[in-house]
């Protein structure tokens, strides 16, 4: 069931929903939107622009730069510097 319906899960996690993932009504896995706490940096930059600071991120990182995208920080491009 859930490789027949992954594409749906992804995009209610895509909208922030978690969807959980039973085995014999054991929940054994996530899937939900990136959470910021999983990276120093981007906790940081969360809890700054919850305080009402300005924030902006420089990364060549794309998995860190897709994740504050999704968190709304700015990013700065490294490329026009």
């Amino acid at each position: 069931m859930l490789n027949s319906r992954l594409s749906e899960y992804i995009r209610l996690a895509a909208s922030g929903e978690t969807v959980l993932v039973t085995d014999r009504d054991r929940v054994v896995a996530e899937i939900g939107p990136p959470r910021p706490t999983r990276s120093p940096i981007l906790a940081s930059c969360d809890y700054l622009l919850r305080q009402g600071q300005s924030v902006a991120l420089a990364s060549y990182d794309r998995r860190m730069n897709a994740i504050a995208d999704t968190m709304n920080i700015p990013l700065l491009d490294l490329d026009q510097a």
